[in-house]
């Protein structure tokens, strides 16, 4: 697939870890083996950037829970390169399931299934499911694709920031949050800003009936509609762990409080008809939802990077990806 031409960026160096930036063909193939090789290799999706390995590594998966400080049960999402992959890696695959793949592949979906053999427990966290997503991202595709070529499987690929912080949607902010602890031959991909800018919505497909277990851009409405199969409530599922689920996630340094007025040297994240009062500093001011998801967690970085103490949000109303939003910042502010 060909990309966007650019340059490898030699002088972006930063603790011996390359940055290449604006991805070419070339540039693809040399992270596809990096890849192969049992490196980390950071890279954009629509949703947020990853911090992949190959999902078949166990030593490449392991530095992913040391380079993120993640506890060693958590699970990772298994990143493929189409939905004909899916029978690789999970079984029994419901006739609901294949009909979210198709609709929604590649998209911000990820879909908990029954796991085959190749799933293993330092993949799935010892559990007896896997969560398997294809991303909508042309650089993305473009990497997944390459390892494929190469005889790769998949890609792991959690958030590429500390575990419980806010998830990077750009190259520099992975750079900020996760130079100092990759190596010299781990590298990160710079794609551009993500479109989406909240990570996958996560659905749980080992049952008769589908469960959202985290809320995303693919909302309840359109897999009802789709699936026509009234969906169990919003939540956690018994005997399933995923991405995201702690109470408390997303987190900047600052202390985000939520539906409170503002005060003097707070920022403020809220839709663009509230106003800023005097001395507070406006953060964000997204005209409708999908901006909001967009700039959230660049809005929260930057607070941090303003040394500002306390962010005030504004909850949105609404549906859709506004439940994701809330989700977020609920778990940012708790």
């Amino acid at each position: 697939m060909d990309l966007v031409s650019s340059k490898l960026k030699f002088d972006e160096r930063i603790m011996g870890m390359e940055f290449l930036s604006k991805c070419t063909t070339d540039i693809i193939k040399k992270a596809a083996q990096a890849l192969f090789d049992g490196h980390l290799v950071a890279f954009p999706t629509e949703t947020v950037y990853g911090l992949g390995a190959d999902a078949t590594n166990s030593e490449a998966v392991a530095r992913i829970y040391s380079v993120k400080g993640r506890p060693s049960d958590h699970p990772l999402i298994v990143h493929i390169a189409s939905m004909q992959d899916m029978d690789q890696w999970s079984s029994d695959i419901p006739e609901y399931a294949i009909k979210l793949a198709r609709a929604f592949w590649p998209g911000p979906m990820t879909l908990i299934l029954k796991r085959t053999e190749l799933a293993k427990d330092f993949i799935t966290g010892g559990q007896d499911s896997v969560g398997l997503r294809v991303p909508d991202n042309s650089v993305a595709l473009a990497l997944l694709n390459e390892f494929k070529i190469l005889g790769g499987k998949g890609v792991a690929a959690p958030s590429a920031n500390r575990f419980g912080a806010v998830s990077p949607t750009t190259a520099d902010a992975v750079s900020e949050e996760l130079s100092e602890y990759m190596s010299t031959e781990d590298l990160i991909l710079d794609g551009g800003a993500c479109e989406v800018g909240v990570e996958s919505t996560i659905i749980d497909c080992r049952n008769e009936v589908p469960r959202i277990l985290r809320p995303g851009a693919i909302t309840k409405e359109m897999i009802e509609e789709l699936i026509e199969i009234r969906l169990e409530s919003t939540g956690s599922s018994p005997g399933v762990r995923v991405s995201g689920a702690l109470a408390s996630h997303y987190a900047p340094k600052a202390n985000v409080v939520l539906d409170v007025d503002p005060e003097p040297g707070d920022g403020l994240i809220a839709m663009a008809s509230i106003q800023t009062p005097p001395g507070v500093q406006r953060l964000a001011a997204p005209i409708n939802l999908e901006e909001y998801a967009r700039t959230l967690y660049q809005s929260l970085r930057a607070a941090d990077k303003q040394g500002i103490k306390r962010v005030v949000v504004q909850l949105p109303l609404g549906t859709g990806v506004a439940e994701a939003i809330r989700d977020r910042l609920r778990k940012a502010a708790f």
